[in-house]
Parts: structure tokens; C-alpha cells; sequence
């Protein structure tokens, strides 16, 4: 199961544990135990967040892996502007 987190987190960057869940179709109470187990073995950086939908707090994780930089989105990428000196 860490191995299919680890997956989905390299795929797609920095996900909610809630979107984590329903991406690899792994329970969230399954999925919330093994950020805690990864994030302990220091392979994911985890931090608890709020959210509010329609007013309501709704409470997870945000997760992402340790020390990992995803690779640029293909495509063209925005010029560099030049910084001046006024």
C-alpha cells in the first residue's frame, strides 16, 4: 500500500489525503495510517489543513514526497522578464 501512495504522490505532486484515497481507491482511515507510517520514516512531508466547503471545515492532510521535484509540464513555458533597476 506505501508503494501505491508513494505512485500516486511522484504522479501527481501534492495531493489531500482525500484525493490520495479516491485516486488509488485505497479507504481513507487505510490511506491516513500510512501517511502517518510515511511521514514518520520521513518519505512524505505532511501537514494537517482545514478546508471549508459550502462553510463547513472539513479537516486532512496534504501530502507530498520528501525532498521530490516533479518534472515541468510539457509545453511551452513563459519568457523570463527582464527585472529592471528603477
Amino acid at each position: 500500500m506505501h508503494a501505491t501512495i508513494i505512485q500516486c504522490l511522484k504522479k501527481h505532486g501534492q495531493l489531500l489525503d482525500s484525493e490520495i484515497a479516491e485516486e488509488t481507491g485505497i479507504p481513507l482511515a487505510k490511506v491516513r495510517f500510512s501517511l502517518a507510517d510515511l511521514s514518520e520514516r520521513g518519505e512524505i512531508s505532511r501537514c494537517s489543513i482545514t478546508r471549508y466547503f459550502d462553510g463547513k471545515p472539513v479537516e486532512g492532510f496534504l501530502c507530498r514526497i520528501s525532498g521530490y521535484v516533479p518534472k515541468p509540464a510539457p509545453g511551452r513555458k513563459p519568457a523570463a522578464k527582464p527585472v529592471s533597476s528603477n
